[in-house]
């Protein structure tokens, strides 16, 4: 649905997107990751059509963005950073008015306008100017417009930026509901996001994609991933267990009473650590393996060199 062949940009000397190629399939929830001014945000806009490539191009649904940029925003829903909106409209009539320049007779426009805003929960702020609302409601806004003509594709920079908790399941439960018929790019800084709701994970860094894998596949790239956090009664007669066992990298301390075995490599090594105890007779009061931590993955990624 969307594929990306050697997209650069260049603003003077500034390289903001450099020579980068990928491809979203139908299905897949891909989250763009990378820290400020990495290109994320450049990239979207190049996606969508907002703006040209220096060289490179992209399709959407097997339309060219340089050749046929009219098809592709048909077949897009974007939400871009900030989306900005005209400040004294309500939500209604900057619905009714995109409907109506995507091409909507009255009464389907009124239909789909009625399914955004109920995907969207905003029936409580219909009549109300736009720059009353607050942060987050402007933001469900500019996602209503974006679903408004059920797209193939969605493009959403920072969906969940200035929302509640609350209001953050809901647009995350709305975004799994969409992906099984949909090729949908999230940009996000929010790493929580990527295992909410992420099939698949890139992380862009000066311009230049770094990793292109699974948050499964990020969370192994942690020092943390298969470790083993401990609490105990006795840490001494715990280490002494747990040392000699294949595949403990180290032990740290974590604070009294509580110890994190490292594995070597991500290796499995819960079972036999969990044995060596048994077998020495330590007591142990919590016992859990980990995943990794994205937010350690990410910092490593996007600092090394």
């Amino acid at each position: 649905m969307i594929e990306i062949d050697h997209l650069s940009k260049r603003f003077g000397p500034i390289v903001a997107v450099d020579d980068i190629s990928f491809s979203v399939a139908k299905g897949e929830v891909l989250g763009f990751l990378g820290p400020n001014g990495a290109g994320k945000s450049t990239t979207m806009k190049m996606i969508t059509g907002f703006l040209g490539p220096t060289s490179g191009t992209a399709r959407v649904a097997g339309f060219d963005v340089r050749d046929d940029p009219i098809e592709v925003k048909r077949r897009t829903g974007y939400l871009p950073e900030g989306a900005p909106m005209w400040p004294d409209m309500t939500p209604a009539s900057l619905l009714r008015f995109v409907a109506d320049i995507r091409g909507f007779a009255s009464a389907e426009g009124e239909n789909r306008i009625a399914d955004a805003i109920a995907k969207t929960e905003l029936g409580q702020v219909l009549q109300q100017p736009i720059d009353t609302l607050s942060k987050g409601f402007k933001r469900r806004v500019g996602l209503a417009q974006a679903l408004l003509h059920d797209p193939e594709v969605l493009i959403l920079d920072e969906p969940t930026d200035g929302l509640d908790p609350n209001q953050k399941h809901q647009v995350r439960e709305l975004i799994r509901t969409m992906a099984g018929d949909k090729a949908i790019v999230i940009s996000t800084h929010i790493l929580e996001e990527v295992e909410a709701v992420c099939s698949r994970a890139i992380i862009i860094d000066r311009g230049r994609i770094v990793a292109d894998t699974t948050p499964d596949g990020l969370m192994a790239q942690s020092d943390r991933h298969n470790g083993i956090s401990l609490q105990v009664a006795d840490e001494a007669a715990a280490r002494s267990a747990i040392e000699p066992v294949a595949g403990v990298a180290g032990i740290d301390g974590d604070g009294p009473g509580r110890l994190f075995v490292r594995a070597a490599g991500g290796a499995a090594i819960a079972a036999a650590v969990g044995a060596a105890l048994r077998d020495k007779g330590v007591v142990v009061d919590e016992i859990h393996v980990e995943r990794g931590r994205l937010d350690d993955v990410f910092r490593n990624i996007t600092t090394a060199g």
